[in-house]
């Protein structure tokens, strides 16, 4: 299976929710946005919004400071 992830490309060997991907790409959940194919994506459906073969995702992370 093949996705784009923040305009690279990425192989995973099956479907995977956006919660798994994140996992998998070592990313923090709670310090990023999901967008899957020109969506947003909540947080509270990650765990069963799957992510297909061709997909695009962008993820933004959170940066604090002051």
């Amino acid at each position: 299976m093949q996705i784009q992830v923040n305009g690279e490309s990425h192989k995973f060997p099956a479907p995977v929710t956006v919660l798994e991907l994140l996992l998998q790409l070592e990313i923090e959940p709670s310090r990023v946005a999901v967008e899957l194919d020109k969506k947003i994506v909540k947080q509270r459906d990650w765990p069963r919004t799957i992510v297909n073969d061709g997909s695009r995702l962008e993820i933004v992370r959170f940066v604090g400071g002051g």
